[in-house]
């Protein structure tokens, strides 16, 4: 029975914390486009930020070349 006690409000508060997070994310729109991300997700090209950081020059973007992954600086 003691265990009742805590596990009652533990289930309540739990289940009320996932509603909020579903209306904070339906609010916010996270769910507007979901067949947008899934063309994203088999799309053959690179990201946008990625295409970007070759254009920049890679090192000034901060991102890493292939000889600076592969240990040849």
């Amino acid at each position: 029975m003691t265990s009742l006690a805590w596990l009652l409000p533990a289930a309540l508060s739990l289940g009320l914390l996932g509603l909020g997070a579903f209306l904070w994310a339906l609010r916010d729109g996270q769910f507007e486009d979901l067949e947008g991300a899934g063309w994203r997700a088999i799309e053959d090209g690179e990201p946008l930020n990625a295409a970007a950081a070759q254009s920049a020059g890679g090192e000034a973007a901060g991102g890493n070349t292939q000889e600076q992954a592969h240990g040849k600086f």
